[in-house]
């Protein structure tokens, strides 16, 4: 017999339907639900219709929402709403719903529950959950349709987010009466201990508040359920942003704890699997000061920060001493800190309140769906939107400045998941009609009864739709907020299961546009000044063009005997190896700015062949001659023969004995460790105009392997070289041969070539760094040495052959020789000198000839002197003594007689002066 229609009531209904279809009149769609009629001893509450509508229409539309009352002190158990879906059906058509007799409350039984609520610590989420789990102890045992013969009471302590805490807490709860049928803890910490634990208790462990992926071993935790999702996923939102905004690198801190580790350790393997590099994973304890200086100073740009509130404030005053904040940064953090966590005063830290804001502006947090955002009636009657406001009466304080407010939806609807499960383990909603009063520690049976119905979870709560996976833990949606002007705001939500990102577009950045997750690196190189390059080339063009004058000019004057009694063959060649280096210097000053990076390694090679061989035959053949001359013209006496005979072909096997050992080096050098291009990387810069741009400057390089090694075995032979030659040069400075002419000129450009590669190879070496620097003084030296060379050994030849000299023999021996001469002297001497030796005693001598000629005329001017006075003396004596008349014997008329010495001045006393 069918129990009579259910009746209509006109009472209004404040149920709404979801979205715009709720606004068609019933009449007007042809798509909905049926109006059915089961039995029912109640009635049916339709918004805004009359009895006679109801009658005369057949269909409601899609998300139109019925209530079912019952009369009198009866209630409803069962589904007291039902909602019409889309295909057509209501909503949980296979749970019945039946009106039962109100059980008094002091007929009914107590269920304990014990709860640990973190009031203070790192995670202050007890300050809302606790009021929100007493709202739903309130809503549930008000239902009689909900463990009629029970009644569930909270037993709880602040556990202050503390394991040691809690573990003294747990002890009372344990074995202190009365037995408490679920435990439910907050913080992931706390969490961990009490659900390793409850195991020996047979206690189902429900958590409200942890986010710690490790909570998710079933063997480990075989009991535990959250009405929390698992931290790990914050992760596939976080990898998702990081691929919307095109970010491949990105760093990570983390407190210490279990839950952020095995966070960190999740985000790890999900962003390898994205092709996205953690390259900086820093943590600690207590203290972030230095953890954060090391993101500074690697430049993380993209930073993920795991850590709990108090911690945040430690974290993010670091970060504003370190200016690691504005348009270059972007901070992604956990989105279950209270709105205002930044503001909170924090006696451990220096910041002001104006810092902090500064310093977390523009950050990114992922939380989860945390309240329904559909705003659809729930289990408990309630929207999403009155249990919010519901909650805000019972808060003490604003819900910004409360802790927990966030997790607040999954605190209440952990109750109601206990509460259905209860329900159904007592018979209210099922079969077994166990009774939960003989529950105790040792009844495993009541536990794995409850575990089955817990795991079977099902239902809309002000949360969202509450189900549980296989590990224990909520499926649920993600929310992406963004801190904006001091303030979160909501930018999107994403669906870890279905892959699907709703963005809203309301992200705001500092610099306008999101920044790069690190600095755009240019890299740039160093090229070598065009202007120096053009200099330094004009000027080995011209000392090219010198020495093939010079040679010709040698050539073709080789037949004139003062040409070929330089040896004119060896200073060929001295010409020839000025040309060759001379020519090195376009090479080694060809980069990448005239060159492609394929034919660097031959521009390499060209540097060492044509400086290698324009030394071994410029440097060789001067080197040649200075060796002969000390090697001949220091024999000792009886070994004076070897002066007069001197076989160039001994000369040519010297220079040929050099350029080969030179030609054997470098093509072993060439075939072993071949010179190949290598890059210099310096220091970066940072225009001033773009701070998330840095230049990398790179300089290249011609370089082997063991490059090292080769330049120590060329530069050490070569200086060998250079110092043997300045020996040489020395040693026969006062050496003169007619077989060898101008082997003085040979040893004064052998002291400016080995003075010049000395000082030059150590400070190119040292200025590799500075391509200008390095290659002015390689290339000047290179010049200066060949002009140097080239002017000292050719240009007298021309003066000497040329014709107007031979009609001035003064100026040609002014220029070759820097003294007077007779002509006599000169024409004797010409295309020949004397030895050294000799050249030096004439000119002592003629320097003594000079100094007797000046004291032989002083003795001259003295003897004219001593005549004057003797004819003034005579003449004086004949006044006074007239001359006597002549002898009466005819012999001559005497005068007094006379001193010998004064009487006798004839011509021999004369010549004794000259002595």
């Amino acid at each position: 017999m069918l129990p009579p229609p259910p009746l209509l009531l006109l009472a209004p209904l404040f149920l709404r339907p979801l979205g715009a279809v709720g606004a068609q009149t019933p009449n007007a769609t042809s798509e909905g639900c049926q109006i059915i009629h089961p039995p029912w001893e109640g009635g049916i509450r339709y918004r805004g219709l009359t009895r006679d509508q109801v009658k005369a229409i057949n269909v409601l539309p899609v998300d139109y929402e019925i209530e079912y009352v019952c009369r009198g002190e009866r209630e409803v158990v069962g589904p007291k709403v039902r909602k019409c879906l889309a295909n057509g059906s209501w909503t949980d058509m296979d749970t019945p719903s039946r009106c039962v007799n109100r059980t008094p409350h002091s007929e009914r039984r107590a269920v304990y529950i014990g709860a640990l609520f973190p009031m203070s610590g790192g995670w202050p989420g007890g300050q809302a959950c606790q009021p929100a789990v007493e709202m739903a102890l309130e809503d549930v045992n008000s239902r009689r349709d909900i463990l009629p013969d029970y009644e569930l009471k909270l037993i709880h302590h602040d556990s202050k987010c503390d394991p040691g805490q809690a573990t003294k807490y747990l002890y009372e709860l344990l074995y202190n009466d009365p037995i408490k049928i679920i435990l439910m803890p907050g913080c992931s910490s706390v969490s961990t201990l009490v659900a390793e634990a409850a195991r020996m208790w047979n206690l189902i462990v429900l958590s409200y508040g942890s986010s710690s992926p490790a909570l998710s071993n079933r063997q480990r935790f075989p009991t535990f359920f959250r009405t929390h999702p698992s931290a790990t996923l914050h992760n596939p939102t976080r990898v998702k942003l990081f691929e919307k905004w095109g970010w491949r690198k990105i760093a990570t801190i983390q407190q210490t704890t279990e839950v952020f580790t095995s966070t960190l350790d999740d985000l790890e393997e999900r962003v390898k699997e994205a092709g996205i590099e953690i390259t900086f994973r820093q943590s600690f304890f207590s203290d972030p000061a230095v953890p954060v200086k090391n993101l500074k100073r690697q430049d993380a740009r993209i930073i993920v920060g795991l850590f709990y509130e108090t911690e945040a404030r430690k974290v993010f005053c670091e970060v504003y001493k370190e200016r690691l904040f504005g348009k270059k940064y972007v901070w992604f953090l956990i989105g279950w800190y209270a709105d205002n966590w930044f503001k909170t005063y924090d006696p451990s830290i220096n910041c002001t309140v104006d810092e902090m804001t500064e310093a977390v502006e523009g950050h990114i947090t992922t939380e989860i769906v945390m309240l329904n955002p559909a705003n659809t009636r729930s289990i408990s009657n309630m929207t999403s939107q009155e249990f919010v406001e519901k909650l805000t009466k019972r808060l003490k304080r604003h819900p910004e400045e409360t802790g927990g407010f966030q997790e607040a939806p999954l605190a209440y609807d952990a109750i109601w998941a206990l509460a259905l499960a209860l329900n159904k383990t007592s018979g209210g909603g099922g079969r077994s009609g166990v009774r939960l009063e003989d529950f105790n520690y040792n009844n495993q049976t009541i536990t794995d009864q409850i575990y089955r119905a817990m795991n079977s979870s099902s239902f809309e709560g002000v949360s969202g739709h509450v189900v549980f996976d296989a590990s224990g833990s909520r499926m649920a949606w993600t929310l992406i907020e963004q801190l904006q002007g001091g303030s979160y705001k909501k930018i999107g939500y994403y669906d870890s299961t279905k892959d699907d990102l709703s963005w809203s577009k309301t992200d705001k950045w500092i610099g306008g546009t999101p920044p790069a997750d690190q600095t755009l690196v240019i890299k740039t190189f160093r090229f070598l000044s065009q202007k120096l390059f053009i200099s330094v080339s004009v000027l080995s063009s011209l000392g090219i063009v010198l020495a093939v004058v010079c040679l010709s000019f040698n050539i073709y004057n080789s037949h004139v005997r003062y040409i070929q009694n330089s040896q004119p063959n060896l200073n060929n060649l001295t010409a020839v190896g000025c040309s060759l280096a001379l020519a090195a210097v376009f090479p080694l000053g060809l980069d990448g700015y005239h060159i492609g990076r394929n034919q660097f390694p031959f521009v390499c090679q060209a540097r060492l062949w044509l400086l290698g061989l324009g030394f071994s035959l410029g440097y060789g053949s001067m080197f040649t001659k200075i060796w002969w001359v000390h090697t001949v013209f220091t024999k000792k006496e009886e070994k004076k023969e070897w002066r007069k005979t001197l076989e160039p072909w001994k000369l040519y096997s010297t220079v040929g004995l050099l350029v080969g050992l030179d030609v054997l080096t470098l093509a072993v050098w060439q075939i072993v460790d071949p010179l190949h291009r290598t890059i210099e990387t310096f220091a970066k810069e940072e225009p001033k105009e773009d701070i998330d741009v840095s230049i990398l400057p790179q300089l290249e390089h011609c370089s082997s392997k063991k490059m090292n090694t080769w330049l120590g075995i060329f530069y050490g032979y070569k200086g060998l070289l250079l110092l043997l030659g300045i020996f040489l040069a020395y040693e026969t400075k006062s050496v003169s041969t007619e077989k060898i002419n101008d082997h003085r000129a040979v040893g004064m450009a052998i002291y400016n070539v080995a003075v010049l590669c000395l000082i030059t190879a150590p400070v190119t070496m040292i200025l590799s760094s500075q391509q200008d620097a390095a290659f002015a003084f390689a290339a000047l030296a290179i010049v200066f040495s060949s002009y140097i060379t080239l002017v000292v050994l050719f240009v007298p030849k021309p003066l000497l052959c040329c014709p107007c000299l031979h009609a001035c023999p003064q100026m040609r021996r002014l220029i070759t020789r820097g003294e007077w001469q007779s002509e006599a002297q000169d024409t004797m001497k010409t295309g020949s000198s004397t030895n050294n030796n000799e050249e030096e005693k004439a000119r002592l001598l003629e320097k003594e000839n000079r100094e007797l000629e000046k004291v032989v005329a002083e003795k001259e001017e003295r003897v004219s002197e001593l005549r004057h006075q003797l004819q003034s003396r005579q003449q004086l004596r004949s006044r006074r003594h007239p001359p006597t008349p002549p002898d009466p014997s005819g012999g001559p008329a005497r005068g007094p007689p006379e001193p010998p010495d004064r009487l006798s001045c004839d011509g021999s006393r004369v010549h004794l002066l000259y002595k």
